[in-house]
């Protein structure tokens, strides 16, 4: 561990046992809900989406005073599941959840895209996390450009539109180009930005690097590995890179501007099968390594992250990838490092097929435990922890969280 890794431990450990204090004082003091009984240092974080309006704003174009009345019960929610972070995706699609100088305000605010909200609902977002006690990670989607593939629907001063070479279409959908070191420098800025001018505890970037594949499409970077690929003879290796590049220079830009600050991602839960790599794992599913070019295992061992949150969304005894066979082997590959691992926990798939005990979920905390690579859980999303995984999330609370 160097010196700069330490005193970021340091400095998270003691963030979190403040925060823990407040969320306790608040079980004592507020009415808002019932808080841990106890500090815990271990995640037990929620997924708030905002693309396609998934959890918050639950529809584009409420009041702004509708939104924060959905967004303040989502918190309330999350206290009483006794949980202490929430990651806010606050930007989806190359839009804004806050009043940036690099792209517009976000249509799943307001239904149209470049319109004012009325307020600033990241500066709310995080002063209403932390009254609460709650730890808030600000969660950027970092290539996608929209969810669908024609620019012209943009807004005219959008940079994606002003700058086409540096934006592909796949899949029916835009994306900004990896491979093109403007649009990489853009990105890093834009997201920068709201962690220089926001109090957030962390930056967390999801599992959307290079697009998931399409049958029958081929990514349409030809032309930019032929002018930016340098001494690189294999695309599939120059895309890493452009990936790597990007995580490590967040990794630095993140904490020079917010040295208290945790930078994470939360990969697919496959790196590389045993099948491909002897330090892959006993699966036999997509691997992000050659699918979406995401050397999750590099980033770890290269402590370009504070924290790993491997998507594990299958259960425990799946044919291709085992949620007991997948635990160990992250805990595994995070030992001897400075990073945390949480496991990203599939609460949307509750209720369906392979999913059907309601226990499921507090299976995996209990085997969590008997792997002590393991740091804490993160849901997704909100809104199935009131829905779908309702019951599934109270067993969670009553077994491991204290009741």
């Amino acid at each position: 561990m160097t010196r700069a890794q330490g005193l970021r431990r340091i400095r998270a450990d003691v963030l979190v046992l403040a925060l823990g204090m407040v969320a306790v004082l608040l079980g004592v003091f507020s009415t808002a809900g019932a808080a841990a009984k106890a500090p815990s240092t271990a995640m037990r974080g929620v997924w708030i989406a905002s693309v396609a309006n998934i959890d918050w704003p639950s529809k584009p174009g409420l009041s702004a005073e509708q939104q924060q009345a959905e967004y303040r019960k989502l918190l309330d929610q999350a206290v009483n599941n006794k949980l202490n972070a929430v990651f806010v995706q606050v930007r989806p699609t190359a839009d804004a959840f806050w009043p940036s100088p690099h792209e517009p305000w976000s249509h799943w605010l307001t239904g149209e895209q470049g319109r004012d909200p009325g307020y600033d609902p990241l500066k709310f977002a995080v002063d209403e996390a932390h009254q609460r006690g709650l730890a808030f990670h600000a969660w950027f989607n970092p290539y996608r450009v929209s969810m669908q593939a024609d620019p012209q629907a943009l807004v005219p001063e959008h940079p994606a539109r002003q700058h086409p070479d540096w934006t592909f279409a796949y899949g029916g959908k835009l994306y900004f180009d990896p491979g093109v070191p403007e649009a990489r420098e853009f990105v890093t800025e834009a997201i920068m930005h709201a962690v220089r001018n926001y109090d957030v505890d962390g930056v967390h970037l999801d599992d959307y690097f290079y697009p998931y594949p399409v049958d029958g499409e081929r990514i349409p970077d030809e032309d930019t590995f032929a002018e930016h690929g340098g001494d690189f003879t294999d695309i599939a290796d120059w895309r890493r890179d452009n990936v790597n590049r990007l995580v490590s220079e967040l990794d630095k830009r993140v904490h020079e501007a917010r040295p208290d600050a945790q930078f994470g991602v939360s990969p697919f839960g496959i790196w590389r099968n045993a099948s491909s790599d002897p330090d892959g794992s006993d699966t036999n599913g997509l691997e992000s390594y050659s699918a979406i070019y995401a050397d999750t295992r590099k980033w770890v061992k290269a402590g370009w992250v504070d924290y790993i949150a491997p998507q594990i969304y299958w259960p425990i005894g799946h044919s291709a990838a085992d949620y007991a066979k997948l635990v160990p082997w992250w805990s595994e590959t995070v030992t001897g490092t400075d990073v945390d691992l949480h496991i990203g926990q599939a609460a949307y798939r509750v209720g369906q097929e392979g999913w059907t005990d309601p226990g499921e979920l507090s299976k995996h905390l209990t085997l969590n435990a008997e792997n002590p690579g393991v740091k804490g859980d993160i849901y997704f999303s909100a809104k199935s922890l009131t829905s779908n995984a309702a019951e599934a999330i109270a067993r969670v609370v009553e077994e491991h969280y204290g009741g």
